[in-house]
């Protein structure tokens, strides 16, 4: 039976990638049944809201999700992005955040040229807590006075099964990233979680890093790191770090999972990008890559790889887009991949 995959292609640069990873998706022969969804600014400031119930029940129903980027400078306030992707994330239970960082050619990477080892990596990010759950406030707002707070959210569910994900997508370590030694509830809990859930795992290499010495340890040799498992908020960050030290955001992809119920959403990290989108100069590989992390989370691994190779290919032959080296626009640069699949 055919999967059912909603499509969002949302705003800006997520509408020229998103139909660029459909066409290579076609082209690797996924069986696919794709709706595309009016989800995007347009309808949010015509119909009110940021998902209309109708689309919502769609897209709960839907096998997974594949997300371009959400954001308008129209929209000046969170309430659009919180009710598009935040939402999706925490009502569908999207709790597992993967990022991957690989370096496909040496030349993309800046560090200098004798640091530049095998990179193959990727970030396990809690998805559903910590800073990111909105809670908290502002007192005396506009005024000398005012205070504002902002809730840092842990849950032993939350933070345990963050962990044990990251074991069993582990090849040969887990490295916990926190900040224990600042925030120390917070911290106490990952510590005990990360202490109970490893002792399960005594054959798989395990380590702790301090957020701040991580950063470090990425930029000193990123090719010491398997697999990184860390809250939402320095998730988020590190998962950036990692990117810009393959390539740039326009090649990072990324899955949002519930790995019990099978539901994710897949989407590129680079967001709108609106100063270029529209021109046909989005690195479209980020959004096909991440087409690659769905098809593999469906269970086609052959295919998936298949789709990695092609792109990988494309990258070292040069015929991509100009922020990786290459002079192709965002269809050429779909194209180009295409091409690697058929021959």
């Amino acid at each position: 039976m055919s999967k059912k995959i909603a499509v969002l292609p949302c705003d800006g640069a997520g509408k020229e990638v998103v139909p660029e990873a459909i066409k290579v998706l076609r082209a690797a022969g996924a069986d696919f049944d794709f709706e595309e969804f009016d989800v995007n600014a347009d309808a949010y400031l015509r119909d009110g809201v940021p998902i209309t119930p109708e689309v919502w029940a769609e897209l709960a129903k839907a096998d997974s999700i594949l997300f371009g980027a959400v954001g308008d400078e129209r929209v000046n306030h969170t309430n659009y992005l919180a009710g598009v992707l935040l939402r999706l994330r925490f009502e569908l239970d999207l709790y597992v955040n993967l990022r991957p960082a690989k370096l496909y050619d040496d030349r993309l990477s800046p560090l200098r040229r004798e640091d530049r080892r095998h990179v193959d990596l990727l970030t396990v990010r809690e998805n559903t807590e910590g800073l990111y759950v909105g809670m908290g406030g502002r007192f005396k707002k506009g005024t000398q006075d005012e205070i504002a707070t902002q809730e840092d959210i842990n849950t032993h569910l939350g933070v345990t099964r963050i962990l044990e994900h990251a074991f069993q997508v582990a090849r040969r370590e887990v490295v916990m990233i926190d900040k224990s030694n600042a925030m120390t509830y917070a911290g106490g809990l990952w510590q005990e979680r990360w202490k109970a859930v490893a002792a399960q795992h005594p054959k798989t290499k395990t380590r702790h890093l301090l957020v701040d010495a991580a950063a470090m340890q990425l930029v000193k040799d990123p090719s010491q790191f398997d697999v990184i498992v860390t809250g939402n908020l320095f998730g988020d960050i590190l998962s950036d770090l990692t990117a810009e030290l393959v390539g740039g955001m326009g090649i990072a992809p990324s899955a949002n999972i519930n790995p019990k119920t099978g539901r994710g959403l897949f989407e590129p990290v680079h967001g709108t990008a609106p100063d270029i989108a529209g021109k046909g100069l989005v690195n479209p590989v980020g959004a096909i890559l991440s087409a690659s992390m769905m098809v593999r989370h469906l269970g086609d691994p052959q295919m998936a790889d298949a789709i990695e190779g092609a792109v990988e290919s494309a990258i070292r032959a040069r015929e991509c887009t100009r922020d990786i080296g290459g002079s192709l626009s965002t269809s050429q640069a779909g194209d180009a991949v295409v091409k690697r699949l058929k021959y």
